[in-house]
């Protein structure tokens, strides 16, 4: 069941899962036409401002950025674009979500060792003497890899 439009900003955020000051930001930055305003200068929100907050938040829910976003609510408003347009957006963000997956995932095996090294080593002892310590304080080029066979609960 929708609601009544239009709709205050409180009620558009609502109904949207946009935060209050989030709709002002897009307002600000051009994402959002400026609201219609009552005569106590409140913003009132008709049918065509929520349909594109909600496609604003889906995209934002995806992740891509606002200029991405900006480009993708120019595609809706152009429909006579080619659609290549839209895929090239989503190939260039499904690629950078890739790139990030695969860090995440380095990051995922270098702790994972970390964890298991201690367990190997020193679990129990002294933190001061703990391989996952001495692994954190070792030059950025190093780091990562935490020593195999060090023993620190001798």
């Amino acid at each position: 069941m929708s609601a009544v439009l239009p709709l205050s900003i409180g009620a558009a955020s609502k109904q949207t899962g946009c935060s209050v000051p989030t709709i002002r930001y897009y307002e600000e930055i051009g994402l959002l036409p400026a609201a219609l305003r009552s005569e106590g200068n409140q913003r009132h929100y008709d049918e065509a401002a929520i349909q594109r907050l909600t496609f604003i938040r889906r995209c934002r829910d995806f992740g891509f950025t606002i200029e991405q976003v900006r480009e993708l609510v120019g595609l809706v408003h152009q429909p006579d674009r080619d659609c290549v347009e839209v895929r090239d957006i989503a190939q260039l963000h499904l690629q950078e979500v890739q790139k990030k997956l695969a860090e995440l995932q380095a990051l995922e095996a270098s702790l994972s060792k970390f964890v298991l090294s201690c367990n190997a080593a020193c679990v129990g002892g002294p933190a001061a003497d703990c391989t996952i310590l001495e692994d954190l304080a070792m030059p950025a080029s190093r780091t990562g890899k935490p020593t195999a066979g060090r023993s620190c609960c001798s």
